[in-house]
């Protein structure tokens, strides 16, 4: 266990701040995105640079610590902090160099979404990542990254470059398709098992001013669009990307006075092809039913990226369950209408995103991200600022997890998982699994890295 004189050791060999619980700073530094994660670190590193990490991870092995690693604290799990541990906080450091010439974007590895999106958007170019521009670039690309790109780009992890990690050692190295590169195919949808990325290289995508367009409907109206929506998505090209799902119309300007607080079925789209064949692509999209709201606009994009940033706030309870879909028969679409019905919140939601086109095209053992053959990756998320709700919109969530089930695939993208336990873990990642074991044994054969969706090393 560290020693005052220990922390005070640390301190001197940082850049960044050591926070203790009797720190004025320490409230705010512990707290996560989900209110619902209530944990006490025994010490936090605010690191600025690597070698500020370098540092840290070292005072935590030698320390007997246990230690998580945070970058922008999305993780619905709580894995970007720990009880009575270390928590190595990487969000002072959020760089972003763009090389138009090259096409390609540097990333620090506590930069949010947000950063790359600005960074990027003055020379018309972006990197495939979510929907939420809070987000944290590490947390979502080492669990893969999908979102309003992916079918025309990929996935997140399918543009990364290169990236610099501290392994559990201490050391730092490069892991590429050249260098290091097990370690390179484990960190692409691995998670945080194998080190702390301090700097992510990616290719960067054409992306400029975009044609977006939102589309909602009625409940009543759901079964006839869900149907129409499973064609038309898996039918469409590239070029054409919309998530659909269940949510609440919030009392926005954006939305008319007498669909406030309704709960509704909707759809979000965006297209990446010449913007002058948007409304013919689009078409479809934005009159089946008809309608409660249909809107096309051309959005610079860190806008789409952000567009939704305010409904998904800091500070919430939440509690998620995911599930990759390759299907939407009539059956789930009976279930996502019952439980739609019962929105327990207003903001609880949940979303289908497409992860099919360029996503799907990959070979399944290529990255650690194994369930290339689905169409959708689900999202429940339930959602409120009161405490006292806390058990009603996890009851909800699991419920109707568990109704869905039998017409999902056995996993989920990590980063929409809870702590579920390995089976759930090793069926996400299939026949990657023994590999990615046999990676961690090489570089963290101790497990120093087990804050997250864990992938123990494997034996020798």
């Amino acid at each position: 266990m560290a020693t005052q004189v220990a922390v005070a050791s640390l301190q001197d060999s940082l850049r960044g701040k050591v926070i203790e619980p009797r720190d004025e700073a320490y409230e705010s530094a512990r707290r996560v995105h989900n209110a619902m994660i209530d944990r006490r670190p025994r010490l936090i590193a605010q690191c600025v640079d690597a070698a500020d990490v370098m540092a840290a991870i070292r005072f935590g092995r030698e320390s007997d610590l246990r230690v998580a690693v945070r970058g922008g604290g999305h993780s619905p799990a709580g894995f970007a902090v720990c009880d009575d541990g270390l928590v190595i906080d990487l969000s002072r450091m959020r760089g972003v160099r763009v090389d138009p010439g090259a096409g390609t974007v540097r990333v620090a590895g506590g930069a949010l979404w947000g950063d790359v999106d600005h960074a990027g958007h003055p020379f018309g170019l972006a990197v495939p990542a979510g929907i939420i521009s809070t987000t944290g670039v590490g947390g979502l690309t080492l669990g893969g990254g999908h979102g309003y790109l992916t079918r025309k780009y990929g996935l997140t992890i399918d543009n990364l470059l290169e990236a610099d990690l501290v392994l559990a050692d201490g050391r730092q190295v490069t892991a590429s398709a050249e260098q290091h590169p097990d370690l390179f195919w484990a960190i692409r949808g691995g998670g945080g098992n194998f080190g702390i990325v301090t700097s992510f290289l990616f290719r960067a995508q054409p992306v400029g001013v975009v044609p977006m367009g939102i589309t909602a409907w009625g409940l009543d109206q759901a079964t006839e669009v869900l149907q129409w929506y499973r064609e038309f998505i898996p039918a469409a090209p590239d070029d054409v990307y919309g998530w659909i799902g269940f949510a609440t119309v919030p009392p926005a300007p954006a939305f008319p006075v007498e669909a406030h607080g309704r709960k509704v079925c909707v759809a979000v789209w965006c297209y990446l092809g010449k913007p002058e064949k948007a409304e013919r692509a689009l078409a479809p999209a934005l009159s089946i039913g008809p309608p409660l709201l249909s809107a096309l606009q051309r959005v610079p994009f860190p806008k789409v990226q952000s567009q939704f940033d305010a409904l998904a706030p800091a500070g919430l309870q939440g509690y998620w369950r995911g599930q990759f879909l390759t299907d939407l028969p009539d059956e789930a679409i009976a279930v996502h209408l019952e439980f739609a019905a019962e929105l327990p919140t207003p903001l609880t939601l949940a979303h289908l995103y497409p992860v099919d086109g360029a996503a799907g095209r990959v070979a399944p053992d290529a990255t650690p991200f194994s369930f290339r053959e689905a169409k959708w990756s689900m999202v429940i998320a339930g959602l409120d600022p009161d405490p006292a709700n806390a058990e009603r919109i996890t009851s909800w969530t699991k419920s109707y997890w568990e109704a869905l089930r039998p017409y999902s695939a056995s996993a989920a993208y990590v980063n929409f998982m809870m702590d579920e336990g390995a089976d759930r873990v090793k069926a996400t990642y299939r026949g990657n699994y023994a590999r990615l074991a046999a990676v961690k044994a090489e570089y963290d054969p101790d497990n120093t890295f087990r804050v997250n969706q864990n992938i123990p090393p494997k034996a020798p």
